[in-house]
């Protein structure tokens, strides 16, 4: 039985419907030009990462999302492909949360800090500036096999001095990052091998 062989994928670029191919400062801009678009707003300012499991690989998304609740958004995300099948629940979202930490990274004080400038002469007016990192994982075992992890992944991105949401909260990993990781990656090599 042959299977396809894929390669490692770890992107640093990023892409949406409009845009190909944007570096982290070009996505800054867009996300400076949408809250200038209107700096009276509130604006969430949030990163999340789903994977899917697909025959051969593992396909991780990060998406970074400024949303201005009830009065638009924008998005765009990235792509990571690992060339093996991860089952384990754990190591599966100790990845996705390594992933969205590392683009969380590129937002620094001073990043935040430029962002909230532009707000500043409307903060009374209830202009204001939220950043979190989603993690696809809830608190409910019932409902999720995630549980027993939640704390962990929380502690990691609070060491880092930013807010973790969780399930249901959680709709950048859940729903954003999550849409682009159904699909299996197309762009595999063409070498295969025997299994």
């Amino acid at each position: 039985m042959k299977s396809r062989q894929y390669a490692l994928i770890h992107e640093s670029v990023f892409r949406n419907m409009k845009d190909r191919d944007m570096t982290l400062d070009e996505v800054f801009d867009r996300i400076v030009d949408f809250m200038r678009s209107d700096a009276r707003s509130r604006y969430q300012l949030v990163i999340g990462t789903d994977a899917q499991v697909h025959a051969g690989h593992t396909k991780f998304i990060t998406s970074v999302v400024i949303i201005r609740p009830g009065r638009g958004a924008w998005f765009c995300y990235r792509q990571i492909i690992l060339p093996r099948e991860i089952y384990s629940i754990q190591e599966k979202l100790t990845l996705e949360t390594t992933f969205s930490q590392e683009i969380a990274t590129y937002f620094d004080a001073d990043k935040r800090m430029r962002l909230e400038d532009i707000l500043m002469p409307y903060v009374y007016q209830g202009a204001e500036l939220s950043m979190f990192i989603d993690i696809d994982a809830g608190t409910d075992a019932k409902r999720n096999q995630t549980s027993l992890y939640v704390s962990d992944m929380v502690g990691r991105i609070e060491a880092m001095g930013l807010s973790a949401r969780v399930k249901p909260e959680a709709i950048v990993a859940s729903s954003v990052s999550n849409r682009f990781t159904k699909t299996p990656h197309r762009g595999y090599t063409s070498v295969n091998r025997t299994s």
